[in-house]
């Protein structure tokens, strides 16, 4: 029992650790979200810093999200997957997902011997490279998996290649084209162009891809960003779209669509299933159909999301 209740006090602990040092709440808040009060919130503040669960980063695996992640794992047969604490007060927050997918890449860039590290775009990886600490790493690689050009010739703001590279001083090779082409002939012309072919032959040789996952319905990320509009978001849902990897839009068993604008994609198409290390982030209950479809289609092996999201993963 005495091991019980110290485990139960250390989990409390590194929950209002995260809450504080990464989700930045107040202690008034925190007491608020534990159910405890602000002296109680305070101490286990203090006890998290004195225990050393916490340090630039969480080192405490919080035995729920432990215990999500390994059903996770087990039910799609994933070879990595971590659970985050959830923010009650932001359920949509990418903060925690964005502090494990830096851990992640920091472990992989740590290498000396050359990697090659694929990246796709939106806010949790972004948010993940502007937490990777600087190293130098000539030697690695650094790629795009999407075409980071909309339709009005603006580059997205969510590209991470360059960042990354900035970071390590890796090669990088991003992917100077349009998100979509005007036609499917005019896609493979442009894939087949020796510096682009050059850029998916890199690709195909990562050691790991990140990426987001996008739900498709009215408020698709790739929508608001200007990447699609209205009339080819609803034509991907009226073929059955569910979500997205990439820009590549995938139904409710995780089967990419053939159809609509996947035809004028120039994004490097995923691998089915997925083979190198793919990791997927992404939380929100928005996000849930579009995450199980990728899991039960086999387009990532990995997976890094918050509680809520876990839970309601594996409710389905």
């Amino acid at each position: 029992m005495a091991a019980e209740n110290e485990k139960s006090r250390l989990d409390d602990a590194a929950r209002a650790g995260w809450l504080y040092f990464i989700a930045g709440h107040t202690q008034d808040e925190i007491a608020k979200m534990l159910q405890v009060s602000r002296a109680s919130a305070q101490r286990l503040v203090s006890l998290c810093l004195a225990e050393r669960l916490i340090t630039f980063r969480l080192e405490h695996p919080i035995a729920a999200c432990m215990e999500l992640a390994a059903r996770l794992k087990e039910r799609f047969d994933l070879s990595h997957c971590e659970v985050v604490p959830a923010d009650p007060a932001a359920p949509q927050a990418t903060a925690g997902i964005a502090e494990r997918c830096a851990n992640l890449l920091d472990s992989t860039l740590r290498s000396e011997t050359p990697v090659i590290v694929a990246l796709g775009t939106g806010r949790a990886v972004r948010a993940a490279v502007e937490r990777v600490t600087p190293i130098d790493r000539p030697n690695h690689q650094i790629v795009s998996l999407v075409g980071n050009i909309s339709a009005d010739g603006s580059a997205s703001f969510y590209d991470t290649v360059g960042r990354l590279a900035d970071r390590t001083g890796a090669r990088h090779y991003p992917m100077p084209l349009p998100f979509l082409m005007s036609s499917e002939d005019e896609r493979n012309k442009m894939v087949r162009i020796e510096p682009i072919a050059k850029v998916k032959a890199v690709a195909a040789k990562a050691d790991l891809r990140l990426v987001g996952i996008g739900q498709m319905d009215q408020k698709a990320q790739i929508h608001i960003d200007g990447f699609v509009t209205r009339d080819e978001l609803f034509e991907m849902m009226r073929q059955g779209a569910i979500g997205e990897i990439t820009g590549w839009a995938y139904d409710s068993k995780g089967r990419l669509l053939e159809a609509g604008t996947n035809k004028r994609l120039t994004s490097i198409p995923p691998e089915v299933p997925a083979k190198t290390t793919t990791i997927g982030a992404a939380v929100g209950a928005a996000k849930v159909p579009a995450i199980a479809a990728a899991l039960n289609g086999h387009l990532i092996n990995g997976l890094i999301t918050d509680e809520a999201t876990a839970r309601a993963i594996l409710e389905r």
